[in-house]
């Protein structure tokens, strides 16, 4: 048994009592179970919103850390869940403090996640999804980095693992033919599946798949899988501290990341303005990066997403988002994600951002009218899907107009000097 597993009793001690506190403030209650005085050195703050059933699961995978349950506390924001999610207090049997946050009216995942900041005791926040399933060593493997440097943001999103532990009724075809690869791993999985599929015209609920028992024993990850999006774009080759990586604010990502707290009070929390889906994480991740936090990819804190329906709305919601991000920081490298929407990969855009900035050092008087058509169309991109408008003539300028021309003598120039990702990104929108 090690140090921190000799912990375990001491932590039962304080959390000997099951009584529940509980404080009404005007945009939400909240109720605390085993609210001890012992310091606690991690919260983890999980916002939540109508995953009653993945939630409940993610509580039990935390009830079983090596990391002192004494020591950490969870925080789950349920932001006006319209299912049993406010069953979960009453019904949940946790180790740690667990802080239940009901909020009266819907706010949005940036304002309960600050919400949950505000509350929290501990000087490392981790934010976690309320569908993330986290192994035994996740919260140990999150703190290990922050022990001896105060200035870090580590996270496992970035080797993202998904896995199904319900069949959910919303699920679209694709999610239905990946599920149904794979529970032939396992024959209980697959008699599962195949009996939901016999009963499912009488019931329109979730059929469970994965047990308690099927955490404990890791049984559950042969319904798990691997995306790998970010690492095979190349980020792998910069190795876990990003380093030369242009864009490291991208790791950035809410579902899945730790930041002491010391660094949001610099930098500021996640900016209420951004409601719905995408960008709000990379938004504040920026605001971090530009105070010189250094960005830890780590896979041994990965966790796995419990995949549900996806909403038709996210679309609309994450191009609104991103015109925010765009709007409130104009700059290249914040405009150069526009490229994303041409599927380019992440290696691209960071060495389309390398050239830039080698542009602007090598030629700082020159190419100035391809520069500002290259920003202004960058910007364009995302004004367009937002609005709804077809995204082309970005930048359509009369025949023989002056400006026109320097812009095509200069893009000319640019492969034979060496920019070839930059001339490939220039007219990839340019001639759309």
């Amino acid at each position: 048994m090690n140090e921190t597993n000799k912990l375990y009793d001491k932590a039962d001690a304080v959390n000997e009592t099951n009584k529940v506190d509980i404080t009404d403030h005007s945009l939400y209650k909240m109720s605390v179970k085993n609210n001890h005085k012992h310091p606690i050195k991690v919260s983890i703050v999980m916002p939540t919103y109508n995953k009653y059933h993945q939630t409940s699961l993610s509580l039990y995978g935390l009830s079983k850390q090596t990391f002192p349950h004494a020591e950490y506390e969870v925080i789950l924001v349920d932001d006006a869940s319209s299912d049993n999610t406010s069953n979960i207090l009453k019904e949940v049997d946790v180790p740690f403090k667990f802080k239940y946050i009901q909020m009266k009216q819907n706010k949005g995942r940036s304002s309960v996640r600050n919400i949950g900041i505000n509350h929290a005791e501990g000087d490392l926040l981790i934010f976690l999804d309320g569908e993330m399933l986290a192994p035994p060593a996740f919260i140990e493997n999150h703190y290990k980095h922050h022990v001896h440097e105060s200035n870090l943001v580590v996270t496992g999103a970035m080797h993202y693992e998904g896995v199904y532990t319900f069949i959910m009724p919303d699920y679209n075809e694709d999610q239905v033919a990946h599920l149904k690869e794979l529970v032939g791993r396992d024959p209980e999985y697959r008699r599962l599946y195949e009996n939901y599929e016999q009963t499912k015209q009488h019931s329109n609920a979730p059929c469970p798949l994965v047990t308690k028992e099927d955490i404990d024993t890791n049984r559950f990850q042969r319904l798990s899988f691997p995306n790998r999006y970010f690492l095979n774009s190349g980020l792998k080759h910069f190795g876990e501290r990003l380093e030369g990586f242009t864009l490291p604010y991208i790791a950035f990502l809410s579902g899945n990341v730790s930041v002491r707290k010391a660094n949001l009070k610099k930098s500021g929390l996640f900016d209420e303005t951004f409601v719905g889906y995408g960008a709000e994480d990379w938004e504040l991740g920026y605001r971090l990066y530009k105070n010189g936090v250094q960005f830890v990819l780590d896979p041994s804190t990965v966790a796995y997403h419990q995949e549900h329906g996806i909403s038709k709305r996210k679309v609309k919601e994450q191009w609104g988002n991103h015109y925010r991000f765009v709007k409130k920081h104009p700059n290249i490298d914040v405009l150069i994600l526009s490229l994303e929407w041409k599927e380019l990969p992440f290696m691209h855009l960071h060495q389309t951002l390398v050239e830039y900035n080698q542009l602007e050092e090598r030629f700082p008087n020159e190419y100035n009218e391809l520069k500002h058509a290259f920003c202004t169309m960058l910007f364009r991109v995302i004004e367009y899907l937002n609005s709804g408008q077809p995204v082309t003539k970005l930048y359509d300028l009369p025949e023989g107009s002056e400006e026109r021309i320097k812009i095509h003598q200069q893009f000319e120039t640019l492969r034979p000097r060496g920019f070839d990702y930059l001339a490939s990104s220039f007219e990839q929108i340019y001639y759309l």
